[in-house]
């Protein structure tokens, strides 16, 4: 049982939290610097991880072939002698050679790539020596050989436990994507079509939900916009609070129709966590469990609320957090824009399931087509929106430059996809968007590097 925290930040500071609208920024910058240890991680194949337990849920709504043996055949003589009267002959059998043992041809093993990922570390010590940060973590994924570099820096190990704000994203909407997958949700198909509360905005769908075009209040102008604060609160049911955000009327002046305006954020998040929760008739916890905890064997991932949880700086991580969940209350309405943790390792495993057509190991997660959705900038092909230089897909930003695409978050984390080269990773700091950002943009040719020059 997790343990119960009195929540520490008055209503008021929910205005700050505007920043997390920074979460889809890209920004680059900070210095770098030269020292320090390299550490190279080589590995062509994952193992799986077990099945974990560690996720808190909420109530429910060559055999090798025997050797053989060849045997000779043994050396045989045979005499035999006739007798006349006028001479003995004597017949002797020619020796029987013994047979060869069969040709046996040994196939040279596959070359195992390697890559070289030596320049990262002092780029990472530095950076945080630099910025006074507790320290960092990244892992480095590719679609053949798995997890290529795991490294952590300072406080940080492959068991700490990270919130992930913003960058939980994707991982929501992949859980709505799967029970389109499943036949049980329509994301094309009105909300209404699922559920009861779903008349107060009877045009909007699951998919514009997820990719912020539903119409609806986003984060900005105002995080803390009172029709929409229960998204903020560990109490409740994220029932409540979404059919709360549909049926409202109080925000009838600010709302647009869906699929005409870009609104990064909010309340929406909330209504689309709803609707996976009454279409498939189980608990947000449940879903998560089922839908990447069990067949991605991952240790931990969870969501909460935890944003007026803890005193400090709204716009920074709550250091009072330190990788432990039961610092957080139970909640039955967890944030589900920005409101999960979980270690790099399983973030890991994400983005590798991303890169390997919805597959964790031999266990289906999504849909190849349902990716592709994902990945694909859907505001520009739906109403030709422009997100600050950007475009959206589902849970992803997309670089309309390089065809980068990412799910950055409020406290520093920086997961990014190259689908065309085969590779992700996933960074994380404890600190704030801006500071994730600029480690991230010293990373990015660096790593593109490594697993583009590999050898093998």
């Amino acid at each position: 049982m997790l343990g119960t925290t009195r929540l520490m930040a008055p209503l008021p500071i929910l205005a700050a939290l505007l920043v997390l609208a920074a979460c889809g920024s890209e920004a680059s910058g900070g210095d770098r610097a030269s020292g320090a240890t390299t550490t190279t991680v080589a590995a062509p194949t994952e193992a799986t991880k077990a099945p974990a337990s560690s996720t808190t849920e909420e109530p429910t709504v060559a055999t090798e072939p025997p050797p053989t043996t060849v045997e000779a055949a043994p050396e045989a003589t045979t005499t035999s002698t006739t007798t006349t009267t006028t001479s003995t002959t004597t017949t002797t059998s020619v020796p029987v050679e013994p047979a060869e043992p069969p040709t046996t041809t040994v196939e040279p093993e596959p070359a195992v790539a390697t890559y070289d990922f030596t320049a990262i570390s002092s780029i990472v010590q530095d950076f945080i020596d630099e910025k006074g940060l507790n320290g960092a973590g990244l892992i480095v994924v590719q679609r053949d050989d798995g997890v290529v570099h795991h490294d952590h820096w300072g406080e940080f190990g492959p068991e700490r436990i990270s919130l992930i704000a913003s960058s939980s994203k994707m991982v929501v909407a992949g859980v709505l994507m799967r029970l389109h997958d499943d036949g049980l949700l329509d994301i094309d198909a009105p909300v209404a079509d699922v559920a009861g509360w779903g008349a107060g905005n009877p045009e909007v769908t699951p998919a514009q939900l997820i990719s912020n075009s539903s119409g609806l209040v986003g984060l900005f102008p105002n995080p803390a916009y009172g029709p929409y604060v229960c998204q903020f609160l560990p109490i409740g049911t994220l029932q409540a609070c979404a059919e709360q955000v549909f049926t409202t009327t109080d925000d009838d002046a600010d709302i647009v129709p869906p699929d005409t305006e870009f609104r990064y954020g909010g309340a929406q998040w909330q209504v689309a966590g709803a609707v996976a929760e009454v279409a498939s008739g189980k608990s947000w916890a449940a879903l998560i469990d089922e839908v990447y905890v069990q067949p991605c064997g991952l240790d931990v991932l969870a969501f909460n609320n935890p944003f007026i949880q803890f005193e400090g700086d709204p716009y920074r991580y709550p250091v009072s957090f330190d990788s432990d969940p039961s610092t957080l209350m139970p909640t039955y309405n967890p944030n589900l824009e920005g409101g999960a943790y979980v270690t790099t390792g399983d973030y890991g495993a994400l983005l590798l399931m991303h890169l390997r057509d919805g597959m964790c190991g031999d266990n289906r997660v999504l849909s190849a087509e349902s990716l592709d959705r994902m990945h694909s900038d859907r505001i520009t092909a739906a109403y030709g929106s422009d997100a600050g230089g950007f475009g959206y897909g589902m849970g992803w930003w997309v670089d309309r430059e390089n065809g980068r695409i990412t799910d950055n978050g409020l406290y520093g984390t920086v997961p990014w996809l190259d689908l065309e080269d085969g590779y992700g990773a996933y960074l994380v700091v404890e600190a704030d968007s801006p500071t994730g950002n600029a480690l991230a943009g010293l990373l990015y040719e660096v790593v593109e590097e490594a697993v583009a020059g590999r050898s093998g």
